[in-house]
């Protein structure tokens, strides 16, 4: 089974190939290493378990979303739209496709690191998550702390 992002933009795909991602600016603390100033220097968890992606936002301060709702954590389905504060990607999941393995699955200073230089795009403030439903397919998980 074979999870990747794939840049909405177009650009290189990142390979999930670890159980727990972390993502985020920080070339030195993430897996994938986003050099936009909108996106936190540690903006999220994927976790990778049984062929599922579930995802976790680090208190990131424009938020993370999925197919435009934001959430602080959830599921990831195949071709769901993941955002970073202002930077998106088609999430994949299936069947590795043959001749891809060989491939190089990480890019960057170093073999854990993918840096991806985002177009510069306009500082400006992000809207607040919108508390209308959503007809999204993202399934989130109960919060912590409301259990108190």
């Amino acid at each position: 089974m074979q999870a990747k992002l794939i840049p909405v933009d177009g650009g290189a795909a990142f390979v999930i190939n670890r159980d727990v991602t972390v993502v985020g600016r920080s070339r030195e603390l993430c897996d994938l290493a986003i050099q936009q100033s909108s996106v936190s220097k540690l903006q999220c968890l994927i976790a990778k378990t049984d062929g599922l992606l579930f995802i976790r936002d680090l208190a990131s301060t424009n938020g993370t979303k999925v197919n435009g709702q934001r959430v602080t954590r959830g599921a990831l389905l195949p071709g769901d739209e993941l955002a970073f504060a202002s930077v998106k990607y088609r999430v994949h999941l299936g069947p590795s496709i043959p001749g891809e393995e060989d491939e190089e699955e990480v890019i960057g200073p170093d073999e854990d690191t993918m840096e991806i230089n985002v177009r510069d795009l306009p500082d400006e403030d992000f809207e607040p998550a919108d508390s209308t439903p959503s007809k999204s397919d993202v399934r989130l998980l109960s919060d912590d702390s409301a259990a108190s």
